[in-house]
């Protein structure tokens, strides 16, 4: 598996792993409520993927294996972690970690000392396995009230990363 900067062709096979991992992972938080999930997916059409992809003060990076993408994940340059979806066919093999870990080099990259995000239901064990912690108050997203803001310092991996 190989974790790149996404490019411009990738944004349908991108676009595709963001509407599965929703629509198929994430039932805790959508509840199958065909209103929620039309309001998740509405942004998630090849076209504005591949806007994202354009961004110059963000990194959507995918994870691909055998020509296919596992893992779509995207950090603003301000650290901010606000993409990292898993492919179903990729759940539980570690796809999502690294991808994890890549936003967190990139955000370290770009200067930050913390990451931050919103998590779902389904992704909050996830990190919080992954040194996240809770971090203000839960949003409401997307008609779900399971918007968990949190954070992570980054300044350990910034020693590890400079060593």
């Amino acid at each position: 598996m190989k974790i790149q900067d996404a490019v411009i062709n990738d944004a349908p096979a991108a676009c595709e792993v963001l509407r599965r991992s929703i629509s198929e992972l994430c039932v805790a938080d959508h509840g199958n409520d065909p209103a929620i999930l039309a309001a998740w997916l509405r942004n998630k059409t090849p076209e504005i993927v591949a806007s994202w992809i354009a961004q110059v003060d963000s990194s959507l990076l995918v994870a691909i294996e055998h020509g296919a993408i596992l893992v779509v994940g995207s950090v603003t340059d301000a650290g901010e972690i606000i993409l990292n979806y898993v492919s179903p066919d990729a759940r539980f093999r570690g796809v999502s970690r690294a991808m994890l870990a890549a936003l967190e080099a990139r955000a370290i990259e770009r200067g930050n000392t913390r990451s931050t995000l919103s998590s779902t239901e389904t992704a909050r064990r996830f990190y919080h396995a992954n040194g996240y912690a809770e971090d203000g108050v839960k949003t409401r997203n997307y008609g779900t009230n399971t918007g968990y803001r949190m954070a992570k310092s980054l300044t350990a991996q910034i020693v590890d990363h400079v060593s």
